[in-house]
């Protein structure tokens, strides 16, 4: 009994430390999101999958979420349109484009 609410005590404090680095990324996604992805994905500019379609991103989703987190940061050119390197904006940060994509799949399971 004593290990397993050690474990349990363990366990919290895990998800207490990390909880508020979770929250600051899809802060920082949301951010990023509005203030340099929004005018494409919001309207869909160049075949860019709006968010919120749930078809568009479940295609996406699809694969590796790696593979998209890549195409964003690195740019990508597929049959229905083109995402250029870090949206055209190479002064985000790797982590950022990361942080945005992780938000704008978020919002559109």
């Amino acid at each position: 009994v004593m290990k397993k609410l050690i474990t349990l005590a363990i366990i919290v404090i895990l998800v207490l430390v990390t909880a508020p680095a979770v929250f600051a990324d899809a802060a920082r996604g949301q951010g990023v999101y509005m203030n340099f992805c929004a005018p494409c994905h919001a309207s869909g500019i160049a075949g860019a999958p709006r968010v919120g379609d749930k078809p568009a991103w479940s295609e996406r989703s699809a694969k590796d979420v790696d593979v998209v987190i890549s195409n964003a940061i690195n740019g990508y050119q597929g049959k229905s349109g083109f995402m250029p390197a870090k949206g055209g904006n190479s002064a985000l940060t790797d982590e950022e484009v990361s942080a945005a994509v992780m938000y704008m799949l978020e919002q559109s399971r």
